[in-house]
């Protein structure tokens, strides 16, 4: 009898073993959850980017222009004056400017328009535009068909191109009560220099030639130029 009860407490766990092992869970499990908040935050940061842009596209926000999916489907008969504007970031040795400065433009017409950039270094040198369109609040509206913007362009030592713009003002926008005072949209374009620019097929579309505008306008049964 005395050998059992012997044999029992040295199986019995001492009540030093008890919160040791108890501690040790739960080190374990502060240690899972930390990896899994890390883990999530991780995938947030890379999904930020793309549901920002998302976003952007999608209503609007911060006067990002939208692409156009379908033509419109009529003219209003109210005009808006649509401005354009350009700049170009420190470290890209371009000339960019648009051939007219203003455009009046009934709601739901498209339109067609040009700026033109010119490298001015001896050197090859790659840019990209970025875009937004104020009032901020009609970016939902603005509609682009075809746009340089879309892809970065190349340019020779010394090379000037034409680059187009096609694009219709949403008749939706009449609607807007918010927008009855509205008499003037700017457009307004960005170029900035790629330094490691993306590989590009052979024959590949260079975003906004004077050919690429011709075909939409024809598309759209619209005279290419106004």
């Amino acid at each position: 009898m005395r050998e059992t009860t012997e044999l029992q407490q040295l199986r019995k766990p001492s009540g030093r073993d008890r919160p040791a092992s108890r501690t040790r869970r739960r080190d374990l499990v502060v240690a899972f959850l930390c990896g899994c908040f890390v883990a999530m935050m991780v995938g947030v940061s890379f999904a930020a980017v793309p549901l920002y842009s998302w976003f952007c596209r999608t209503t609007g926000f911060g006067g990002t222009t939208q692409v156009a999916k379908a033509l419109p489907t009529h003219e209003s008969k109210r005009t808006i004056r649509v401005r354009f504007d350009s700049n170009v970031a420190a470290g890209l040795p371009w000339l960019f400017e648009p051939e007219r400065n203003t455009i009046d433009v009934r709601l739901g017409q498209v339109v067609t328009i040009y700026y033109k950039v010119t490298n001015q270094s001896a050197r090859v040198t790659v840019g990209q535009a970025g875009y937004n369109v104020s009032p901020p609040t009609v970016g939902i509206y603005f509609e682009k068909i075809n746009c340089f913007c879309f892809t970065q362009q190349t340019l020779q030592p010394g090379e000037t191109r034409d680059m187009a713009v096609v694009f219709y003002v949403d008749p939706k926008l009449g609607k807007d009560s918010e927008q009855d005072e509205l008499h003037t949209i700017t457009l307004s374009y960005t170029f900035y220099a790629v330094r490691s620019p993306l590989p590009r097929a052979a024959g590949a579309d260079t975003g906004g030639s004077r050919h690429d505008a011709a075909t939409q306008s024809a598309a759209a049964e619209k005279p290419g130029r106004s």
